[in-house]
């Protein structure tokens, strides 16, 4: 038999199970995984990657010889096991182990297509970055940073939680059945082997946002050196005959005022042709 409740309403599983384990899950001092003699209680915090809310929920699930009960602590996740379970309710003659199976099969259905489809995201994003079209991409590179960590600690759990669970210590499972929890150990070490390979890029996306910034204001402390070189040389004619002495000769010629704005212009265009010679400009 499989059933869903409510954190809120674990007394309704009493004629299921074990009121020291019931007392157990309603404390919620449970750890990822705990083996009992007869049942398996894992817990973990599961995250719909199909929804626009970027929260986890948490989730625990009963398993014994007899039942496959599972806690939510939420409505949308309470929602989301009734329809798997829902789903599952044409199996008729399905053993426990094989609902577990179909249940977390469910449960991680269409996560490849969504990590395939970020993959495609950060891709066709990062030739933007490169090519220097990059607008305001900083803030998209910390929310891929911060979606592909809450899927790193995600998939970890579960892979954890798989890991345990075919060590299969008090022979609640068969082999058949330890085969499909290395299935699905298999299938989580998938993801969280893609979620990493995405972290790497949003990584390296970041160091290339970093060095498009860089080079911007190479060229713009560029020009500002190019600026400071080329009026330096006529400040230098301005401080030399702002001096306040008495014979400076040039002060009383009349030809000193063009000779000072002709040395000025050819001071300029002179440091102008030199930048442009070593393509400065």
């Amino acid at each position: 038999m499989y059933k869903v409740f409510s954190f809120t309403n674990t007394d309704e599983a009493v004629p299921y199970m074990d009121k020291k384990i019931l007392r157990y899950i309603d404390e919620q001092i449970t750890d990822s995984f705990e083996c009992f003699k007869d049942c398996d209680i894992l817990a973990f915090d599961w995250y719909d990657v199909q929804s626009e809310k970027k929260e986890d929920f948490k989730m625990l699930l009963y398993l014994d010889g007899k039942d496959l009960l599972v806690f939510c602590e939420t409505s949308e996740a309470e929602e989301k096991a009734n329809m798997i379970l829902h789903t599952m309710t044409g199996e008729e003659g399905a053993t426990n182990e094989r609902l577990f199976y179909h249940f977390f099969s469910l449960l991680l259905k269409g996560d490849m297509d969504f990590l395939n489809n970020l993959e495609e995201e950060i891709s066709n994003n990062e030739d933007k970055v490169l090519s220097g079209d990059k607008a305001s991409y900083l803030k998209y590179i910390t929310a891929w940073r911060q979606e592909l960590l809450r899927l790193k600690r995600y998939y970890e759990q579960l892979n954890f939680i798989f890991d345990e669970m075919t060590v299969n210590d008090n022979q609640l499972f068969s082999e058949d059945g330890v085969r499909r929890l290395m299935t699905l150990r298999n299938r989580t070490d998938r993801y969280l082997s893609a979620v990493k390979n995405l972290q790497e890029m949003v990584s390296q996306l970041r160091e290339a946002y970093q060095s498009q910034l860089a080079i911007e204001q190479n060229d713009l402390m560029k020009i500002f050196t190019v600026v400071t070189v080329i009026f330096l040389p006529l400040s230098l004619l301005a401080g030399w005959y702002g001096m306040n002495f008495s014979h400076i000769p040039e002060l009383k010629w009349k030809y000193g005022y063009p000779l000072v704005i002709l040395v000025s212009i050819v001071t300029v265009a002179a440091l102008i042709w030199k930048f442009k010679k070593k393509k400065w400009l």
